[in-house]
């Protein structure tokens, strides 16, 4: 990773804050936060207290002035540590960048601050119980009624859902219009707030201690300046255009995960010993090792391509996609075959391995499903 050609000496120092303090803070509460299915709000506060929240925001609205270098960064240090409660990736590389974009200069002060001391957990609600990737086909509604919206509708596999205090609502301001009906409003919410209800915190397969739950919205009144962009029918673009970011990090997680789960298979079959010599002597374990070693490095010189891409502005949706899909068909394909090399150990959660199994299968789902992935870089071509 220190070969990066993005990764200057401030975005390494800044990987090794977030090492330290997911590895010595985060990992030892794992645990815990997998018992009550999120994590706890001090641990955010603690995260925004060393600068890991909103590296990339600039200085004036609270954020750490940076790039999306060290957006990544924090998140390829995250998932190496083990410590995957936090969705910062969706709290300050996703949400706060709408916000960042589209808010008003007041707005920005008064929310990307809070959010970037880890007092204002941020969640974008897209996903419906009957729409997924179909995001034009939102059947969450938000009526004009004076000065405010009053907003009808369900969201699921809400990241960050049940200990969120800001969400940007995908939400039909126009339900003939289609693609150009869509409109995002930020809602600030707490468990008290009238037309709003927290739902379930979702049993996942894997990921067990981040935040994953239900919204509901029974006549939620939200100011009607809290229209990102001011405009109606502006969603649609407005999501368009922040996806390949959000599609670039889910890569980035990805590419941590891949190379993750090699380093430990290499450790692990170099100490295991099978037939009186290690596991890695034996042929098989070898050239199986080589095959991942290689993806693992294709698939880095492919993702700090569109790094360096994206931090110039060059980045297209089409090439977010293809990193997307292609890397995270990738980890899951080298963590399954890393998790055969550990034998009965790889299916045992207190081995690293069996945990990036568990956590690491949704990456193909979530951000866009890969098939919608492959149906978009079809349309380019």
């Amino acid at each position: 990773m220190s070969g990066s050609p993005w990764a200057g000496e401030d975005v390494e120092a800044v990987r090794e804050l977030a090492a330290a303090f997911f590895t010595n803070e985060a990992l030892p509460r794992e645990e815990e936060f997998a018992a009550q299915g999120f994590p706890s709000a001090e641990i955010w506060q603690a995260a925004g207290k060393v600068g890991l929240l909103c590296a990339s925001i600039p200085e004036e609205y609270g954020g750490g002035g940076g790039t999306f270098a060290h957006e990544v960064a924090i998140t390829e240090a995250q998932m190496r540590s083990g410590a995957g409660a936090m969705a910062i990736a969706v709290h300050a590389g996703i949400v706060a960048h709408y916000l960042n974009a589209y808010a008003t200069e007041e707005q920005k002060l008064r929310w990307l601050p809070r959010m970037a001391a880890g007092e204002l957990i941020g969640a974008i609600a897209m996903t419906e119980p009957g729409t997924g990737s179909d995001l034009q086909n939102v059947a969450t509604k938000a009526v004009r009624e004076g000065d405010e919206y009053v907003i009808t509708g369900a969201k699921t596999f809400i990241t960050n859902g049940h200990t969120a205090g800001l969400v940007v609502i995908v939400a039909k301001t126009d339900t003939s219009q289609g693609a150009h009906g869509v409109s995002l409003l930020v809602a600030e919410v707490g468990d008290d707030t009238p037309g709003f209800q927290r739902g379930r915190v979702l049993k996942k397969v894997g990921q067990h201690s981040t935040d994953t739950a239900e919204l509901f919205f029974d006549g939620l009144r939200v100011p009607a300046e809290n229209l990102l962009g001011g405009v109606e029918g502006q969603g649609f673009v407005q999501l368009m255009l922040q996806l390949p970011q959000e599609r670039l990090l889910v890569a980035a997680i990805g590419m941590a995960m891949l190379e993750a789960a090699v380093d430990y298979t290499v450790a692990y079959t170099k100490e295991r010993e099978a037939f009186g010599k290690p596991l890695f002597k034996l042929q098989n374990t070898r050239f199986e090792l080589a095959e991942c070693a290689t993806i693992a490095r294709v698939a880095r010189v492919f993702f700090d391509d569109c790094v360096v891409k994206h931090l110039a502005g060059g980045l297209d949706a089409t090439t977010a996609s293809m990193a997307k899909y292609w890397i995270t068909d990738r980890q899951t394909e080298v963590i399954d075959r890393c998790v055969q090399l550990h034998g009965g150990y790889g299916y045992m959660l207190e081995y690293p391995i069996a945990r990036l199994f568990a956590d690491g299968r949704v990456q193909r789902i979530y951000g866009g499903a890969n098939e919608i992935m492959k149906e978009l870089i079809a349309r380019s071509l």
